[in-house]
């Protein structure tokens, strides 16, 4: 059964050999192993290949459905997204029943700068190299931080060192040098930062795995980067007197990585 392509926003699961149906009433909500999300823009899309890739590792890594299942339904997916319009459409795989499903989401609007609490949220999160079981905690995280005035909060190690904010990684510039969080801490990988890690190789910069805290930020032109909005240059801090410079860089850098949205596969 090939799957047309979807009109409505809402929550589809997903059946071997019959492809994705709306889901019943009682199929939303509840905990999820692995998910994952990206922008969707009239048909098009940044580094699709790489956010497939990321929820099937995932999936392998929590006991999630073999391969040769996660390859039709990432078919079915791609065939059920919409060619028209702005989406931010979700793959989920639940806890306890293992379904995977599709969740299509309308786009919000997307930010050119980001206000950012530096109070310091020490990580709540249980899993934090998988995208899924998280969310809700991480929604309440940045819903103080929007109630602070701010749009995401910064999470921190116990030693005090920056790992991302809510929903984005955290990248930030020393000089000429691209400076993240070194990769053995918990953090998230980025399909986002991984774009732009790779521009700059390409492009002779310096890159630097270094350990900040939130002070060590004062003065520096700080990104927050994910597939929703791209990059986002903090415009503003709310919680502590921090210094924010001229964003020389991220205009340009965003161009190059809005550049990267390319047609759906055809299967």
């Amino acid at each position: 059964m090939v799957t047309t392509p979807a009109v409505a926003e809402g929550l589809w699961t997903w059946t071997p050999g019959r492809g994705l149906a709306p889901a019943p009433e009682r199929t939303a909500g509840g905990r999820l192993l692995v998910a994952d999300s990206w922008l969707l823009r009239e048909g098009r899309v940044r580094a699709y290949d790489r956010h497939r890739e990321r929820f099937s590792r995932s999936c392998g890594d929590c006991g999630g459905p073999e391969p040769r299942r996660l390859t039709a339904f990432w078919q079915d997916v791609t065939a059920a997204l919409p060619r028209t319009g702005e989406w931010f459409p979700r793959v989920e795989l639940a806890a306890g029943s293992l379904e995977l499903r599709l969740l299509l989401r309308p786009a919000p609007p997307l930010g050119t700068g980001v206000r950012l609490w530096a109070a310091g949220q020490s990580d709540p999160r249980t899993v934090p190299r998988r995208k899924g079981p998280d969310l809700d905690t991480l929604a309440r995280v940045r819903g103080r931080a929007t109630g602070e005035g701010a749009e995401e909060a910064v999470l921190i190690a116990r030693s005090g060192t920056v790992l991302e904010s809510a929903t984005a990684g955290v990248l930030w510039w020393e000089d000429d040098t691209l400076c993240l969080p070194p990769p053995r801490l918990p953090v998230l990988p980025s399909v986002t930062a991984g774009l732009v890690q790779e521009r700059a190789l390409r492009s002779g910069l310096r890159i630097a795995h270094r350990e900040r805290t939130v002070a060590e930020l004062d003065g520096r032109e700080v990104w927050l980067v994910n597939a929703l909005h791209g990059i986002r240059p903090v415009t503003g801090w709310v919680g502590r007197p921090m210094r924010v410079p001229p964003t020389e860089r991220a205009g340009e850098w965003r161009i190059w990585l809005d550049s990267l949205m390319e047609p759906l596969p055809a299967d």
